[in-house]
Order: C-alpha cells, then structure tokens, then sequence
C-alpha cells in the first residue's frame, strides 16, 4: 500500500518536481533503495537517496558523467539529459561482483574505495539485518575480517592485523572516541554504539595516523549513525523502523525504534534501544576446561559458594544496556548543512566472567569483580559548507563533546572490604577539514585537530558489614591530555588507471598528571609527570586499474601512538602477583607499514581479493617488570607482587594474508569465503621473542547464500585455529581462567567452529522476518583471548516494521 502511495505521490508531483527530483529504485523488486551515492567528479558533487529512493539533483544540471553507486548493485553512469528522458526514475540491477561499489566516509570525506591504496571493507546494513548482531562489537565480527576478543559477555575488543584496544580507533560521525584512559589490555567501548541506529560501517586496514593521528595503527573503525532525512518534494517526509527481537541461548530481550522526520530545509531523527541479555549459555561439546559450575552469592553476611544446577550457564554475565540517540539537521541551502547529534549509552553494571573464575589456594579468588555502569554521551555539532573559491570546494567543521564514566568493582572472597575505582573522562574535540580540486586530477584534503581529555579517578573502599566508606588508592592520577595537529593529503590521478595518493601530519601531544591523590599509598618517587613532544608521520600509496576487472593497491605509511594517561599512571592488577605502576618517562612509539593487494573479477563471475601487509612498530610500549624506589615488590592488595609497568621496551612486528572469494553460482546462489592469517613477535628483555598478545590465530568465515527478490538463506561456518602452549605470548600462558589445558597440562586455545543458519523474508513493504540458529552443532568454544566462551546452540527470532 505504501508503494502505491509512493507511486501516486511521485507521479502526481512530477510536473512540477521531476526536473530536479531523482527516485531510484531495485529493478526486480522495485523497492525504493536508500543511502544510493550520486557523485560527479567535474564539477565535484554528491547526494544520497533518503528512504523513499529519492534526491535533489539540481546540482548536477548539464553534467555529462553522473556515477549511480550503491553497494550489491551495478553501478550506471549517466548524464543529466539522459536522466531527464528518463523521466527521473532509474533502477538499479543487483550485481554482487564489482571492483568500483564503495563510496567510504571513514578518511573523513566521501571518496571511492577505488582511489584508496589501503584496504577497506563497508559493512552495509542490509548485512546487519541479515546477521542479527547483538552489539557493534558482534557486527564487526560478522564480517570475517575483524576478530573479536571478550573477558565478559557485556564486552566486545576488536583485533586488527595483530593490534588490538588503544592501538585501533573508534571514530562515531567522523568524532574520534578513543579517550586518554584507552588502555592496553581489553576494551568494551565499543558496545557503547547501537548497531540498529547505525547506517554504514566502515573498517579502514593499517596505518592512517595521517587523518586520524594518535593510536591508528592496526585499523580504523569508522561508524556512521543515522542521518536526518530531508524531504525531496514540498510533502513531508515520515519514516523509520521498529523492531523486536528473542535470542534463546542468553534469554535477550531487545528492542528498537526510530523515527524520521524530514521537511525541505528541517529534519530531525529519534532513536531508542534496549537489551536485556541474562546469564550466557554455552554449548555442550567441547573442552571441560571452560566449564565452571560454581559462582558465589552473598547471604546473610557471608560469601557462599553455590553449586550450580547447570553448569554450562556463565553466571555472572548477565547485563542490560539502553541507548538514546536525537538528531537534527538544517539545510538553509545547497550550499550550507548543519547537523547536531546527541548519544546517550549506558550499561547495567555486569561481572567480568575471568574474574570470576580465579582461584587462590583451591578457592575461587573473588566474591565480586564487577564493571560498574559503562555511561558514553556525546553532543557533536557539524557544519559543511560548499564554497568553490580558491581556498577550498567542501568545509567542514565538526565540534564535539564527550562524556565517559566506567568503573571496576572488586572483593576478595571472605573479605567485608569492597574497592571501587571511578574513571571519569570528559573529552573535548574540534575538526576542521577541507577539500580542494587544484585541476582535473588533483584534489587536496587539508585540516587540523585539537582534542583535550580532562581525566578525574577516585578510589572508594566500603566496609559492606558496617556501609562505612574510606577514600582509597584511585586507578589513575588527575590529568589531562591534549593534541594538536595538522594535515595534509593529495589524491592524484595519473590517468584512468593510475591513482596516487600520499599525505603528512605533524602532531604535538601535551599530557600533565598529578599524582598526589595517591601518594599516602604508594610510595613513589615523584608527584607529577609532564609530556610534551611532537610526532610526524606520513603515507604515499597507489591503486592501478589495468582492466576495469582489475585492481592492484600498494601502501606505504607511518604511524604513531602518544604515550596516554593510562600507560604512564596506570595502578592496576594485571595478573596474580603482578602489580603495574605508573611510568612518568615514556615516549611515543612508531610503526612502520607496507602493504599490497591485488582483486580481480573473473568473467562476472568469481571475485578474489588477497591482501599481504608487514607492520614494525618500533619503541613498543609494553608491559616489563621494574623498580619503584629500588624495590622489585611491592604489597597491593594484602599480596607481595612484582612490580611492572609500560615501558618503552620492545621491537614488534607482525605480518600476514587476508584473502577473499566470491562465486556467483547458478540459480540465485552466491559463495563468499574469508580468511585471515597473522603473525606477531615482540622482543622481551632478554633479547628472545614472545608472541604478540593480540595476533590472533588463522580465522574467517565461509558462507554459502541464496537470494531471491524478498527471501534470504544463508549457510555459514565461522572458525578459528589453534594456538598451541609455545605459541601463546608469554603473558598469557599462565591464564588458567581463559584457556583449555593440552595433553601435558598446558593452556592452550583449541580451534573451533560453529555452523549457523540465517535468514530473511521481506513480507511486504513493511513487515520482515528474520533471524535462524548459530551454532547449530552446540559447540563449546572460546575465541583466542577471551575470558568467556561463546554462546551454545542459538535460535534467534526477530520481527522488523518499516514505515
């Protein structure tokens, strides 16, 4: 009904609109297709399609080239006039292999992924729907490229290319997330984003310190929320979704809703989520090792430790978490757009399920080590404007403010005195990024940065029998952290088939601390700690396309992390009988990469894709024993235990493959394969190696898929190889928590795998269906690292509105 309404719309306003109005639709469904990119090249413009398929292309009256992109459809290029005969309504053939789909936003301007020399992957949300990812996290993983580390259910921390936490970046609408407190070990900021109000998510692979500085040196991941929808005819625009959805092996419980309204100049749009996931179940084949069938509970003043009717459950790893996005955005003209965003996300609190299953003298270790409530607020205000004058074509500015809360709340076993540290980080950042076409095959991408981190931490220890407080040592010091930085990139096009593209960033990092409020506990040496020193870093890359099927891509670049709050005043536990304290004389580390990669499209038919890459980083920051005041120990937490800390200690280098195929079969049929492969070495003090904590071992995914107008299947397997006890990095083989025991009473990671069904069927225009079973065989398995298995055998249901 809504198509024919659509319909009608459109042909009734079309001889007054048409002229200026585009709709582009699916050839074989003949749906509306949102989010298609209309771009020229000469003179420099773009737009998207809202929901209902259409855009305003009055911008590109009289061009001889449009490009009509959007990813799973063949691309059309067209000029304006023969638009016009078509009366301003083009339909798109679905085509799964192509060279030339992408248009990313993650280098912080739209550009073709075929201009790129790095390697980057869109994750489109037809594939979430598909995927029924729980959390960002889980939709990163989905795509077989990404590896995915958890200690807890309520957790998620991507690996890329062997790097991994405060050497990626989480950027959220061009906004940079990564905080001063990003620490080494594993992260769970990422399910901070929701995955249902996301419209694109872009991973960029390697080095791209030049547009995003500090930290990016495995990867970028780059998310795009949802964007105000305006109205292309003078009717205002309503749309939006709303979804329920039951997953059986954690009992979830989510929902979902948003809503656009769009007017010609004015659109706005509201988001809301909610999940509830209880205690995750895991599956009944597999290593006894990952078993633990007890936990402890709290009654009448005493710890009690329960045995546990089943033992497959992981108790606890039950949480909640809700999340609040509004957006507004003001279009005067063609030439200005403003756009103002607020995202709330906040967490129940939730156990860190390795914790929990430490022992001490036969004993499980702790009655509690919970994560407090993870709270993520962000208000960003971007303005774009199109000047075409001889400073710049395209300005933006983006000002962001962001607020972060996370605490860690601990308990020995049998013991009334409960620690909590608070973390408190308010982050503030300025944007500002030009584009300017110096001729036909030279455009020039300039800008510069600032962001502050304003870091407060405090330490809390309650005597729970008497609900007495004392202040206690807090997990870092006061501090805060700046950079400032500039940069500038060129995209050259040598001719139709050779693209050059290099650029340089010189960077200044400035961070004070203050470690006063924790001096009446430990004895240090020092009172504060100052940085302020400079990084440049830089990349020249090209991308040749001999044949239209063809593309070879090869990248050289630098990279560089700043020393962060959390590596120069971290106090933390990192292992029994290990302490980490701060180190006020770190410096920058830098890495060094090389990559190449080479796709090819066989007759429309087979598409493979393989990509090698080499990073050294060199100066690593990593976690080595050392002295305070002459002392090897150090008593923490009522235990003697060796004192480490960050130190600037080591040579890494890690090397790998990744490589993809797809087949399009007969009969609607489509095959798609990827693996990844890494290898990872870090230097120890004695001049041996170790294995790099975040190479993971081989993994990918294999899918077969059949699709067919409003209906799809799909059959996949996703997997992972063993890494034996030698393998392991030496700072993870004494982890009985994490990991299975080999015939010789070693930990290791066993391989795994997991078959999983999914699927899709589009009803009508408004209602779908989706979701299907993973792990059918109800494996028992635990990706490489983690503190908690997967989920057993998983029956997920899940029902989708569109209006």
């Amino acid at each position: 009904m809504k198509h024919i309404l659509f319909l009608w719309l459109t042909l009734g306003c079309i001889s007054f609109s048409y002229t200026q109005t585009l709709t582009i639709t699916d050839k074989e469904t003949q749906y509306p297709l949102e989010g298609v990119a209309i771009i020229s090249e000469s003179p420099r413009e773009y737009a998207t399609t809202n929901t209902e398929g259409q855009t305003n292309i009055s911008v590109f009256k009289d061009v001889n080239s449009i490009q009509i992109r959007l990813f799973g459809y063949e691309t059309q290029i067209l000029s304006y006039s023969q638009i016009e005969t078509a009366r301003f309504i083009i339909a798109l053939k679905p085509s799964n292999l192509s060279l030339n789909q992408i248009v990313i936003s993650g280098t912080r301007w739209r550009q073709s992924a075929n201009n790129i020399p790095s390697k980057i992957i869109s994750i489109t949300t037809k594939e979430v729907a598909l995927q029924n990812p729980q959390t960002a996290a889980d939709l990163l993983g989905a795509s077989g490229k990404v590896f995915i580390q958890k200690s807890q259910q309520g957790g998620g921390s991507p690996m890329i290319r062997g790097f991994a936490t405060n050497r990626l970046i989480y950027t959220v609408d061009g906004v940079r997330m990564n905080t001063a407190i990003f620490r080494g070990g594993n992260l769970q900021n990422v399910i901070n984003i929701d995955p249902f109000a996301t419209e694109s998510t872009e991973v960029l692979f390697g080095p791209s310190s030049v547009i995003y500085g500090s930290d990016a040196i495995g990867g970028v991941m780059s998310f795009q929320t949802l964007t105000p929808q305006l109205s292309k005819t003078e009717y205002q625009l309503v749309s939006g979704k709303a979804l329920v959805r039951f997953s059986s092996a954690n009992k979830e419980k989510t929902g979902h809703f948003d809503v656009n309204v769009g007017w010609e100049k004015w659109a706005m749009v509201t988001s809301f989520s909610s999940w509830d996931f209880d205690h995750l179940k895991q599956g009944s084949h597999g290593p006894e090792d990952y078993i633990k069938k007890i936990h402890t509970q709290r009654q009448n003043d005493e710890d009690i430790v329960i045995t546990q009717e089943d033992p497959l459950l992981q108790i606890p790893s039950a949480y909640s978490q809700v999340n609040l996005m509004q957006k507004v955005r003001f279009q005067p003209n063609e030439n200005w757009d403003f756009q103002y965003g607020f995202h709330y996300s906040e967490t129940s609190p939730y156990g860190r399920y390795d914790r929990h299953n430490r022992f001490k003298n036969g004993s499980l270790r702790y009655a509690e080590w919970n994560y407090g409530p993870q709270s993520w607020m962000m208000n960003n205000l971007s303005v774009s404007h199109k000047g075409n004058n001889s400073l710049y074509d395209d300005f933006r500015i983006r000002l962001a403010q962001q607020s972060f809360e996370e605490s860690r709340i601990d308990r020995s076993l049998n013991n009334n005195e409960r620690t909590t540290n608070t973390e408190n980080v308010e982050a503030y950042s300025i944007n500002v990024d030009f584009n300017k076409r110096l001729n036909s095959a030279n455009i020039l991408y300039y800008g510069l940065e600032y962001v502050l981190n304003d870091v407060s931490s405090k330490g809390v220890i309650t005597d729970i029998s008497t609900e007495t407080q004392k202040h206690g040592p807090s997990r870092y010091p006061q501090a805060t952290w700046n950079s400032i930085a500039v940069y500038l990139n060129n995209e050259y096009q040598v001719s139709n088939k050779l693209t050059l593209q290099g650029g340089l960033r010189y960077n200044r990092f400035i961070l004070d601390a203050d470690f006063s409020n924790n001096l009446e506990f430990y004895p240090f040496s020092f009172d504060s700690a100052k940085i302020n020193n400079g990084a440049l870093t830089g990349s020249i890359g090209a991308v040749y396309r001999p044949k239209k099927s063809w593309s070879i891509k090869t990248n050289i670049g630098t990279a560089f992390r700043s020393p962060n709050v959390d590596d120069i005043g971290k106090i933390f536990d990192s292992e029994p009988g290990s302490v980490t304290v701060p180190n006020p004389d770190l410096k920058a580390e830098y890495a060094y990469n090389f990559d190449l990669g080479i796709a090819k499209v066989f007759d429309d038919i087979i598409k493979l894709d393989l990509t090698g890459y080499y990073t050294s980083l060199q100066n690593a920051m990593v976690q080595r024993d050392y002295q305070l005041n002459g002392e090897n120990t150090i008593i923490y937490d009522g235990e003697e235990s060796q004192i480490q800390a960050i130190q600037n200690a080591a040579v890494a280098h890690v090397y790998g493959v990744q490589a993809g195929i797809e087949v399009k079969l007969p009969s609607n049929f489509m095959f798609f394969s990827d693996i990844n492969y890494q290898k990872g070495e870090e230097e120890l003090d004695d001049g041996s190696t170790s294995a790099s904590r975040h190479a993971a071992p081989l993994f990918g995914v294999t899918r077969i898929r059949y699709q067919k107008k409003d209906l799809t299947l799909e059959l996949n397997t996703m997997y992972q190889g063993s890494k034996r006890f030698d393998d392991l990095p030496i700072s993870e083989q004494d982890k009985d928590e994490i990991y299975a025991k080999d015939a010789n009473g070693n930990n290791y990671a066993p391989s795994w795998y997991t078959l999983n069904l999914k699927t899709m069927y589009k009803i009508n225009e408004t209602f779908s269906l989706s979701g299907g079973v993973e792990n059918l065989t109800d494996q028992r398995y635990r990706p490489f690292g983690s503190g908690i298995s997967g989920a057993g055998r998983n029956v997920i249901m899940a029902l989708r509105v569109d209006f």
